[in-house]
């Protein structure tokens, strides 16, 4: 099972870095275009917020969110507010999320997040944690993915791995920074391409942050990864 409360810990460091970074925007550094398109850093700020009020209401029983047009209008709602209510209320949802994470539960227990997907609830926090990290790169203010710990870093190439492994549309692929290795893709019924790289490059490429040109690939071409 997953630690669930030393990630507990590890989220609030996170989050920790990233508001005190964005504390040395302005607001019109909020407005301007963050490293996902159609959002500007302030829509990122009101995602982060608004996740961690989702992942509360996983945690307590309830649907993550009313519905995906209730998200998507929560996010639109809180983007373009000033910077001070964006560090307030990403630090205050952040503590209601980690003050539920303390509550005594049944941590094996399975949960529904979006779109039907389940897990153990013992992975929220570490989902939390990668929310955080991913995020406060795609803001664009100078924390990158080589920034993030590395045990982040290693766990998420894994999780990544294995959301992707069995992916009719992936072949069988293998990953490795040099020193470690992991598989994904469909079954090894041929021959595996190997994409070899930085840990941080494999990172980006699997979770939809770079692409993949700074990766080196053997037995074939850089596989097509499917939308996360």
């Amino acid at each position: 099972m997953m630690d669930h409360a030393r990630d507990l810990a590890s989220v609030q460091e996170a989050t920790e870095r990233l508001l005190t970074a964005v504390g040395e925007l302005d607001n019109a550094a909020v407005t301007d275009q963050s490293r996902l398109p159609g959002w500007t850093r302030g829509h990122v700020l009101a995602h982060l917020a608004r996740n961690a009020d989702a992942l509360v209401n996983v945690l307590e029983g309830r649907p993550m969110y009313a519905s995906a047009e209730a998200r998507d209008a929560d996010i639109e709602r809180d983007a373009r507010r000033p910077l001070d209510a964006h560090i307030a209320d990403v630090r205050e949802s952040a503590a209601r999320f980690h003050a539920a994470g303390l509550v005594p539960a049944d941590w094996s227990r399975t949960v529904e997040l979006r779109n039907g997907v389940t897990d153990t609830a013992s992975r929220l926090p570490f989902r939390r944690w990668a929310e955080v990290e991913l995020h406060h790169v795609d803001l664009g203010i100078g924390y990158e993915l080589e920034d993030v710990p590395q045990e982040f870093t290693e766990r998420e190439i894994d999780f990544l791995a294995q959301r992707f492994a069995g992916h009719a549309d992936v072949p069988a692929t293998r990953l490795t920074d040099g020193t470690r290795a992991w598989s994904t893709g469909r079954e090894r019924d041929e021959e595996a391409v190997t994409v070899t790289g930085t840990a941080a490059d494999l990172l980006g490429w699997l979770a939809g942050r770079r692409d993949g040109a700074a990766l080196t690939v053997a037995g074939g071409t850089l596989p097509a990864l499917p939308p996360l």
